[in-house]
Order: structure tokens, then C-alpha cells, then sequence
């Protein structure tokens, strides 16, 4: 019988889980409409890619730190610490109106803080859980609602356009920093004397893609999260020119199915073949899209909608699949590759690309927004053919693949 989490636990990796997501949802979300608002419209594709940048360096390098070198909890303590400034003064930039390249400057210094969070969590999470499959998705749950009840504090204080967002993210960040005390130091194995540099930076996880089966996984992250870069930055200006204002609270659409998909994902991990939970949220990624490229109150707040589906069936049931088929002492850095796949290779591609494609679409008249969403969702659909062309679609194990 599976050991049942105690109540205490349940409730420090909820919180954990809740205040991170709740200080990026503070942020990530209205940043393209706080740029907008503030004279920095033509900064925000590359305000956008500062993530992509930093997932390249930041993730690999505090994953091999929390495996190798010091407990994963005391390096998110740091790494919060560390944004918790950073968003401070790329705050006040923006807010005072600085030069552009000290607001970019200052927003790539949030991002390289930022950028690991999610992985090293996890690695936390995952510690602490007897059957992943089972007890991953729930939890996740609680990421969901703190990135909602971020969203819901923006636009509840009418900060959509205003550097006070960032300032509510400051203090969910220092938050977040004081709770770590509480939460138990995790067993890191000892340093090796003689690990070379590449080891060092956590450039070895990139010997997980040798694996045809993971090569795929990362591939298709990578391709999908082309596409997916464009959510942030470009819906919440659809949705205004709709007239659907207090855009925050609107995008938190997209983690209400989240939720439903966070409490269904265990179900389906225990009936369904892995390949065709991903190819699942692949499909639903290309109808989000689709239905956005319809436009109007409904078809556009559905596509919203729809978000939550193909994020959780693709990118979650991805970390629950490195959870389970990559050895133990390799997982902080196999969530970091799936970090810098991710957010670093697709979304650098993504931020740049979505920004041409968005001028490209744009008229003096205005944006085609029916062109804009239609030629993302046909990149997911791209990404869809690869996967399930490539895919061996092999059931999940119970038992980790060891990593050689």
C-alpha cells in the first residue's frame, strides 16, 4: 500500500508550490500590457525572451548545484531571495521611465532568477511523493491556483498596466523565501573532488538526448513551445482590443481547465498509453489556437480556455515522465534540460518569431488577429505530425530507466 502523505507535508508542498506560481502570475502575465502602458511596446519580444535566454544558463547550472553541491531547498531560498530584488528594480525602471537597455538589463536579471524555479520545486516535490503518477497532479493544482490568485490580486487592484504588479510579485517572492525555512532539508550527494566544468554547469543532462524516446519528448517541448511563446505577450492585448478588460483576471481562464486537467491527469496516466496523453495535449494546443483565431467574446475566451488542457496534458505529464523513467541522481537536471528545451530553445525561438509574425499580421488598420492565431495553431499541428511520427509510444514503467 502506497505511504499516504501526512496533512503537514500535503500542506508545505501545496504552499510552496502556490507561492511561486501566485509571485510569477504577478508578473508574467500583465508585463506585455505594463510595457505597452508604460512606452516600452517595441521591448516586449524581447522583454519576453529574457526567459528564453535565461533557461539556456540558470536552469542546468542551479539543477547540477541542487543534485551535486547543496540541498535544492536552500538554493530556491537564494534564487527567490535573488528575483525578489531583481523585480524590485526592474520595477522602479520601468515605473521612472530608465533607458530601455537598463529595463531589458534589469528584466533579464528577473529572468535568470526566475528561470530554474519550476525544476528545482519540483525536484523538491517529487521527494517527498510515493507514487508520482498518483499524487503529482493534485499538488500541481495548488501552482494553478496561486498563479489564478496572482492574476485575481492584479486586476483586483487595477495594476494591469502598473509596475504595482511587480511590486505584489516582490513580496510573494520574499514570502516565499521565508517559507523555505520551514520546509526539511533534502539529502544532497556528496561533491566530486574532479568533476570537470561541463559537469559543473550541467551540461552533461545533455546526454539524456541520446535516448531516441526522451530525444523525442525534448523535441516536441521545444517545437511546441514555439508557438505557445505568443499567449503572454499577444492575448492580453487581443482581449482589451475585444473589450474584455482586466485582462489578468481574464487569462486565469486558462488555469481553470489547468485545474481540471491537474485532477484528471492521474486517471489517464494509470489507463492511457504516455504517447497519447502528450499527443492529447498536442491536439488540444492546435483547437486553442484555432478557436482564438475565431475571435469575438466567445471563441476568443475559449481559446483561453483551452490552455490549461495542453499545457498540463503535454508539459506536466512531461516531468511526471522524467520523474519516472530517468534515474534518481540525474532528475534535477532532466527537469532543467526540459527547462531549457522549454522555456530556453522553443521559447527564445518563439518570443522573436511570434513578434515578426505579429508585425507581419499587423496593418495600419490594425492586427489580423484570424492570420495571427491561425498560423500558430498550424505550427502546433507541425509539431503533433513530428511527435506522433517519432514517438516508439512504449507503456510507462514503474521503474526508472537508468541513465547511461
Amino acid at each position: 500500500m502506497l505511504r499516504t502523505l501526512r496533512k503537514a507535508e500535503y500542506f508545505e508542498i501545496n504552499t510552496l508550490f502556490f507561492l511561486q506560481a501566485a509571485a510569477m502570475g504577478c508578473w508574467y502575465v500583465p508585463l506585455g500590457m505594463i510595457l505597452d502602458a508604460n512606452g516600452y511596446h517595441a521591448l516586449k519580444p524581447y522583454a519576453f525572451a529574457t526567459t528564453a535566454l535565461a533557461a539556456f544558463v540558470s536552469p542546468l547550472i542551479f539543477g547540477a548545484m541542487a543534485d551535486r553541491h547543496a540541498s535544492p531547498v536552500r538554493v530556491l531560498r537564494g534564487l527567490a531571495v535573488g528575483t525578489a530584488l531583481a523585480m524590485t528594480l526592474a520595477s522602479l525602471a520601468i515605473q521612472f521611465h530608465r533607458p530601455v537597455w537598463l529595463v531589458l538589463a534589469l528584466i533579464q536579471a528577473h529572468a535568470l532568477g526566475m528561470a530554474p524555479m519550476w525544476s528545482i520545486s519540483s525536484t523538491i516535490v517529487f521527494a517527498r511523493l510515493a507514487d508520482a503518477k498518483m499524487e503529482f497532479g493534485p499538488v500541481r493544482a495548488l501552482g494553478t491556483l496561486g498563479w489564478m490568485a496572482g492574476c485575481w490580486l492584479v486586476s483586483a487592484l487595477a495594476a494591469d498596466t502598473s509596475t504595482l504588479a511587480g511590486y505584489c510579485g516582490v513580496g510573494l517572492w520574499l514570502l516565499l523565501a521565508g517559507f523555505t525555512h520551514f520546509l526539511p532539508e533534502l539529502e544532497t550527494p556528496k561533491s566530486v573532488a574532479d568533476l570537470t566544468w561541463h559537469e559543473r554547469l550541467g551540461l552533461d543532462a545533455l546526454t539524456l538526448l541520446k535516448k531516441p524516446e526522451h530525444r523525442v519528448v525534448f523535441i516536441t517541448a521545444a517545437l511546441f513551445a514555439v508557438p505557445l511563446a505568443a499567449f503572454y505577450p499577444y492575448a492580453t492585448t487581443n482581449l482589451q482590443q475585444t473589450g474584455l478588460t482586466r485582462t489578468s483576471a481574464w487569462m486565469t481562464l486558462g488555469q481553470v481547465s489547468e485545474l481540471i486537467a491537474m485532477f484528471s491527469l492521474g486517471a489517464l496516466l494509470l489507463r492511457w498509453r504516455i504517447k497519447w496523453i502528450f499527443a492529447l495535449g498536442l491536439g488540444f494546443g492546435v483547437l486553442r489556437f484555432a478557436f482564438s483565431a475565431l475571435g469575438g467574446k466567445f471563441w476568443l475566451p475559449a481559446g483561453v480556455f483551452l490552455h490549461g488542457f495542453s499545457f498540463v496534458f503535454f508539459y506536466i505529464t512531461a516531468q511526471i515522465y522524467l520523474e519516472q523513467r530517468v534515474e534518481t541522481a540525474w532528475r534535477a537536471r532532466a527537469q532543467a534540460l526540459m527547462s531549457l528545451m522549454n522555456t530556453g530553445v522553443g521559447s527564445l525561438i518563439g518570443y522573436l518569431g511570434c513578434g515578426w509574425w505579429f508585425g507581419a499580421c499587423t496593418r495600419p488598420a490594425g492586427t489580423n488577429w484570424m492570420v495571427f492565431w491561425g498560423g500558430l495553431s498550424a505550427a502546433v499541428a507541425v509539431a503533433a505530425i513530428y511527435f506522433l511520427i517519432r514517438h516508439p509510444g512504449q507503456r510507462p514503467s514503474r521503474h526508472s530507466l537508468r541513465q547511461k
